[in-house]
C-alpha cells in the first residue's frame, strides 16, 4: 500500500517541537561523578526529522523560543546547522523564575551500568505552543506540507500543548497533508489527566496515516491490550507484537502504517534490535539483529525518522521499514540525539550488515 503525499509542496516535513538542551558527562561517565559536559540542542521530534532534513529534504520546525537567552541562540544556530528552517514566537522570559528552555541530564550509561536520564522541565517554554501563534491556513493550505510528525510528548506537555497538536492535525487533514503519530507516553505527563489526555491521544490517532509506538505506548495511551513490557528474548515475542497492532488496526482501522521496534538489552552498549510494521494487509519484520551502541538515546527517533524519509521518497513498502531500522542504529553509534546520514548509501550499508571502510 502506497501512502500517496501531495505535490509541489513548500514542506516535506514538519514538527512541532519543544526544543531544550541535553548536557552529557564525557567519555561515559554517570553525572554525579564528573565536572566536564558537552551541551546540544535536542528534541525528539527533530531527532526524527534530521533524518530527512540531512537527506535533503524541506523540513520545517513549529516551536516557541525565550527571547534573548542565550540558550535559544544555541538552538537556533543547531537547527540551521541542520538544514532545518523554523517558526516561533519569542516570550519574554519574565525574570530569573520566569521561562526557559528544558535540561536533559543524561549519564550514557556504560557496560553493565545501564543510562540515566534527569528531565529538569520546570518553566519550560515549549509548554506555552499556541495555534494562535501560527498561520496554519498559510503553512498548510498556501505553502504546503507533505508530512505532518506529531509525537506524544508535546501533545501531553500541558493543555495547550494538547491542543496545539490536535488543531495541527485537524489542519492538516483539512489540506490533504498525511499525519505520522509517535504516542511517546510518559507517565508523569499524564499524571491527573489520563481521561482528557486519552481522548486527545485517540481523536489524533482516528486521523493518522502512520501510528508508532511500543507495548506500553499502545496500551497506555490509547487502551490496546499488548504484550508486557521487557523481557530476555524479545524475538520469540514477535507473534505477541502482532496481535497488539491487529488490535491496534481494529480500532484504528483507516490508518495505513502501524509500527513498532524491538528492542532488547543484553548491556548498555550490546543491543538486539529490531522492527515490525503492517501497512495494509502487508506485514514487514526486521528479526532482531545484534548492533553496538555508543548512545542509544534517539534510536527509535532515527528509526521513525528513516521509515518517514523512506515513504516521502515514494519507495516501495518494503524498504520503509529497512531504511528505518538502519537510521535507528545509526543513531545509537553517534553522541548527537539524532542520526547525521552522510548520504543514503550510508544507511543502506548499515542495513546489509556492511562496516568496510569506504575510500
Amino acid at each position: 500500500m502506497k501512502i500517496e503525499v501531495k505535490k509541489n509542496c513548500a514542506y516535506s516535513l514538519i514538527v512541532p517541537t519543544s526544543m531544550g538542551v541535553r548536557i552529557t558527562p564525557l567519555n561515559g561517565q554517570p553525572v554525579h561523578c564528573s565536572d566536564t559536559f558537552t551541551m546540544q540542542a535536542t528534541s525528539a521530534e527533530t531527532n526524527v526529522a534530521s533524518v530527512s532534513s540531512y537527506l535533503g529534504l524541506p523540513v520545517k520546525v513549529l516551536t516557541t523560543f525565550v527571547k534573548d537567552s542565550p540558550v535559544a541562540r544555541f538552538i537556533k544556530d543547531n537547527l540551521a546547522s541542520r538544514h532545518m528552517s523554523y517558526e516561533g514566537i519569542e516570550v519574554e522570559q519574565g525574570g530569573p523564575w520566569g521561562y526557559r528552555h528544558q535540561f536533559n541530564i543524561a549519564d550514557s550509561g556504560y557496560g553493565s551500568r545501564g543510562p540515566r536520564v534527569h528531565n529538569d522541565r520546570a518553566g519550560e517554554v515549549g509548554r506555552t505552543l499556541n495555534v494562535k501563534d501560527f498561520d496554519l491556513d498559510r503553512i498548510f493550505g498556501k505553502e504546503g506540507v507533505q508530512m505532518l510528525h506529531l509525537s506524544g510528548l508535546v501533545a501531553a506537555l500541558s493543555p495547550e500543548t494538547s491542543n496545539f497538536c490536535l488543531e495541527l492535525a485537524r489542519f492538516a487533514k483539512k489540506y490533504g497533508t498525511k499525519i505520522s503519530f509517535d504516542l511517546n507516553f510518559r507517565a508523569t505527563f499524564w499524571k491527573g489527566r489520563e481521561k482528557e489526555l486519552r481522548n486527545i491521544f485517540t481523536e489524533i490517532a482516528n486521523i493518522s496515516d502512520v501510528l508508532v509506538g511500543n507495548e506500553e505506548d499502545f496500551q497506555l495511551c490509547l487502551g490496546i491490550e499488548g504484550p508486557e513490557a521487557g523481557g530476555k528474548d524479545i524475538a520469540a515475542k514477535i507473534d505477541s507484537f502482532k496481535g497488539m497492532i491487529n488490535n491496534v488496526k481494529k480500532a484504528f482501522p483507516d490508518t495505513s502504517v502501524y509500527a513498532t521496534t524491538l528492542r532488547q538489552v543484553i548491556s548498555t552498549n550490546e543491543h538486539m534490535w529490531g522492527a515490525i510494521m503492517l501497512e495494509g494487509k502487508n506485514w514487514h519484520v526486521v528479526e532482531p539483529r545484534e548492533i553496538h551502541v555508543l548512545d542509544r538515546i534517539g534510536g527509535g527517533d532515527g528509526f521513525v525518522g528513516g521509515m518517514l524519509y523512506a515513504i516521502l521518497k515514494g519507495w516501495e513498502p518494503e524498504k520503509w521499514i529497512q531504511f528505518g531500522w538502519a537510521c535507528g542504529a545509526l543513531a545509537t553509534t553517534l553522541l548527537t540525539d539524532y542520526a547525521q546520514p552522510a548520504d543514503e548509501e550510508q544507511v543502506w550499508s548499515i542495513w546489509k550488515g556492511n562496516a568496510r571502510v569506504k575510500r
